[in-house]
């Protein structure tokens, strides 16, 4: 039998279903891979299957939509192969842009659930950030993660660089989680070139974007060095 606190942790957990879209965009060229680096092997699994177990640890009736080019379609096999359990998930072909593609998954999603958006690049995000992002955005509409700048920042004005206050300034990750109900209808307004990520569109349709802290650790694997360090620390976190 639970206890009051793991009883109301639990309801509150599961006051609106889940669902994941996993952003699996890029064609891996900064790798110098054949394949897609999404999909490339992190001792013995593909890239983007860390974030989705971790998702499925914390949610294990989460709904996974795999957004993926069209010309990789096919490479949704290797993911399902890495699971050792069957998986509600749903490949749905990605557009033109991160904004179509996310634009594509959401047209999958429940308007009354909470939606977390995430790049199949960043393996190493937890279940603690999972659950704060789903109590943020459960409570004030949205989580976004973002952590401090710590190296020093120069900005071009149009004639030299010069020193900006960094303590201004937050790196954004994912998963930016938001009530569907209000990131479906943000997403429903036209493209735009400024548009960098989930929170900016959200913020042009008038809703705010909530910063969470997230995490250094949440990196986003984009270039062969990049692999190199996610392989270390997937060894120093599991050893044997």
């Amino acid at each position: 039998m639970l206890s009051l606190p793991e009883a109301i942790n639990y309801w509150f957990l599961n006051s609106l279903p889940t669902t994941l879209i996993l952003v699996a965009g890029g064609q891996g060229l900064r790798m110098g891979a054949a394949i897609p680096k999404q999909f490339l092997p992190l001792q013995g699994k593909p890239v983007l299957y860390y974030a989705a177990r971790t998702f499925l640890d914390t949610f294990p009736d989460i709904k996974i939509i795999l957004v993926l080019p069209f010309e990789h379609i096919s490479y949704g096999n290797i993911f399902l192969q890495a699971f050792d359990q069957r998986i509600d998930l749903e490949i749905v072909a990605g557009g033109l842009t991160r904004f179509h593609s996310v634009q594509n998954g959401l047209r999958e999603t429940d308007e009354n659930s909470i939606v977390f958006i995430h790049d199949g690049v960043r393996p190493f995000i937890t279940s603690e950030l999972i659950t704060s992002c789903y109590a943020q955005a459960l409570e004030l509409g949205s989580a976004i993660p973002a952590t401090v700048v710590t190296d020093s920042i120069r900005q071009w004005n149009g004639h030299r660089f010069t020193a900006i206050k960094r303590e201004h300034l937050r790196s954004v990750q994912t998963p930016q989680t938001f009530r569907a109900s209000l990131i479906k209808q943000a997403f429903e307004q036209e493209y735009d070139e400024a548009f960098t990520d989930e929170a900016t569109v959200l913020e042009r349709n008038g809703g705010e974007a909530h910063l969470i802290d997230g995490l250094k650790s949440n990196i986003k694997i984009t270039s062969p060095e990049d692999l190199v360090v996610a392989e270390a620390f997937l060894q120093q976190l599991n050893p044997e």
